[in-house]
């Protein structure tokens, strides 16, 4: 099929998905709930349409405790059970085929790939690229390509989407022009917000504490970076993690973004499996309200081999504690002298 220039307008997606007569939903590695609410949310739509369709992820092996009360989970299956060969496949909230990891290869056996996202650093590698940079989540992507497509969004439907739109603005922390707009509609099918919120992104094991304790032990801060803009960072060592949930970990910088000398954080999370392996988040704000001078992570994020959001990104990287942290202080200074 001939490629689709890159659109918000989700008419060229939905006649793919209209017309598809089996479909593979994927979500990035290490997925959040905005990747698998919206898979989740697109396999229940396409189930009760009677199309055949599975979602998976490629890492880690099961999906996260806190997504696993998500409807539409049935539809999960293991990544080594995902077809090679499919009518349709859909990429959801991944900006590049690397999210996909080791089911990259899965885009090869489809007839046509339609990918679904809101990250600005997107590269567009699908046939129909459904693109909204101004979206709060890929799930609010997904609500308005149902209303595009007449297709009614219930409870379980809007718990999905919800749960993308929940915690993709930090508990509406970001949210922009209609944000509170599309929750409250989801809301009033009924859905208990607070308790998915609860669930996604407030609820931690009693292990998490001591883990938090010593990753906040190792946070610097370094008040010139990014032009004086400053940066504080953590480090998340494999054996901090042990007996942890991935979810445990990735609230980390949560913690380390509230710091107030700095307006950017980074958490550097080792491999567990690869000491010099290192995935690592990156978030940012404004110096002020209003002011709009908020440093770009996502092209920072870009610039080492990642991607993201101008206030929210991350990256892979290889090399040891100091040299990793190096690279992103020349990336942060090379950003700021551009």
């Amino acid at each position: 099929m001939t490629a689709v220039t890159s659109s918000a307008d989700p008419a060229a997606a939905v006649e793919v998905l209209a017309a598809a007569r089996s479909v593979t939903v994927l979500c990035h590695v290490q997925p959040d709930a905005d990747t698998v609410g919206s898979g989740l949310a697109l396999a229940q739509v396409l189930h009760r349409r009677g199309v055949p369709v599975q979602v998976s992820f490629a890492e880690p092996a099961e999906l996260p405790a806190s997504m696993r009360s998500l409807p539409g989970v049935e539809y999960l299956v293991p990544a080594e059970q995902v077809a090679a060969r499919v009518d349709v496949l859909v990429t959801v909230d991944c900006g590049s085929v690397g999210r996909l990891g080791a089911l990259a290869d899965r885009i090869d056996g489809a007839a046509t790939t339609v990918v679904i996202d809101h990250h600005r650093s997107n590269t567009r590698f699908g046939d129909v690229n459904l693109i909204d940079e101004t979206a709060e989540s890929t799930t609010s992507v997904l609500a308005r390509l149902f209303d595009a497509w007449g297709e009614e969004i219930d409870r379980d439907i809007a718990h999905c989407l919800f749960a993308g739109l929940v915690t993709d603005t930090g508990c509406f922390r970001w949210g922009g022009p209609g944000t509170h707009l599309l929750a409250d509609r989801l809301l009033a099918t009924g859905i208990d917000g607070a308790g998915i919120t609860r669930t996604l992104m407030d609820t931690h094991p009693f292990g998490w504490l001591p883990m938090l304790s010593r990753v906040l032990g190792s946070a610097r801060l370094e008040p010139r970076a990014a032009g004086g803009a400053g940066l504080v960072y953590a480090f998340v060592y494999s054996d901090d993690s042990d007996g942890l949930r991935s979810e445990e970990v990735e609230s980390v910088i949560d913690v380390v973004r509230t710091t107030a000398e700095a307006d950017v954080a980074a958490v550097f999370k080792q491999s567990r499996t690869d000491a010099g392996c290192w995935t690592v988040s990156l978030r940012s704000r404004d110096s002020g309200v209003g002011t709009g001078d908020a440093v770009d992570v996502a092209r920072v994020a870009t610039g080492l081999g990642g991607g993201g959001h101008r206030y929210a990104a991350g990256y892979t990287t290889h090399g040891t504690a100091e040299n990793v942290v190096g690279d992103l202080l020349a990336e942060l200074a090379l950003g700021r002298e551009s």
